[in-house]
Parts: structure tokens; sequence; C-alpha cells
């Protein structure tokens, strides 16, 4: 069997997972910050940062290490026109995927430790806090969440295509 070939079929499923762990981070997210029972926020939030720890993040480090290795396995030139090739559509999803990266300790590693104390708090107060609020309609998690997103359907057409 092609160890190559199994690769490539690792990297594809990894980035259904991956994309699968996105929508459905996004999705619970968003219906935390529409619910009005303080209840079925917390348990929103929980099942979104569920997604993100178990689906997004090793889903996301695992299609980078798969999407690197079949490109080493296969011959492709991952640094395009930097390897002295016409082809750059593994240059761009490359920098494409890790351009937000930056983002995540420094931003959305603290908003996450405060959005999940905020939820506790307000289980705890038995009602939706501004602080809940605030940080459900956090303007910076959410435009992250919508970049990423669009980078991964983006990647995800780069991929198929290979228009350039």
């Amino acid at each position: 069997m092609d160890i190559g070939l199994i690769v490539k079929l690792l990297h594809v499923l990894t980035a259904i997972g991956l994309i699968s762990g996105v929508v459905g981070r996004g999705v619970t997210f968003w219906h935390a910050g529409k619910t009005t029972n303080v209840s079925v926020a917390h348990t929103l939030i929980k099942l979104s940062d569920f997604f993100e720890q178990r689906m997004v993040i090793p889903a996301s480090m695992a299609v980078l290490l798969f999407g690197v290795l079949i490109s080493w396995l296969r011959g492709w030139p991952l640094f395009g026109i930097f390897q002295g090739s016409n082809s750059n559509w593994l240059l761009v999803s490359f920098v494409l995927y890790l351009a937000p990266t930056p983002a995540i300790p420094l931003y959305l590693i603290p908003r996450r430790k405060q959005r999940a104390q905020a939820a506790d708090d307000a289980l705890a107060q038995g009602t939706i806090t501004p602080e809940l609020t605030s940080a459900l309609n956090d303007k910076g998690v959410i435009t992250y969440r919508t970049v990423e997103l669009v980078i991964v359907i983006a990647v995800t057409i780069l991929m198929v295509t290979k228009p350039f």
C-alpha cells in the first residue's frame, strides 16, 4: 500500500474533523449568546469548548502535520516560487493556514478563560450576567472565528482546485 495515499486520506479525514469542529463550536457559541437561560448558556459554552478542545485544536494540528507530510512525500513544492515552482497554491494555503496563529495564545486563550469564569459565575448567580453577555459578544473572538472559517473554506477550495 502507498504510504502517500494513506497520509493523504488522513489529511482529508482530519480536515473533515476540523470543519466539523469549527462549525459545531460556532453554532453552539452562537446559540449560547442568544439564550436567556443561564443553565442553557453554560451548557452550550461547555459544548462549544468541547468542540474546540477535542476537535478544532487537535484536528488543526493534524491537518497541518499531514499536509506538510503529504507535500514532502509527493514532492510537491510547499514553498512554491521560493523553490522555483510555478505552482503556488500550497504556499498560499500554508500562509493562510498559519496567519491567524499568533492570536491564539495572545488573545483567544485568555478570552476562553474569562468566558469560562463568567459562565461559572453566572451559573452560580442563577442569571445571565453582564460579564457573560460581554464574553459571548466579544467582537475579537467573533471576528477571529469568522476569519478562521473563511480561511478553512479558502484552503479547502485551494486544496481541491489547485488553481495556480
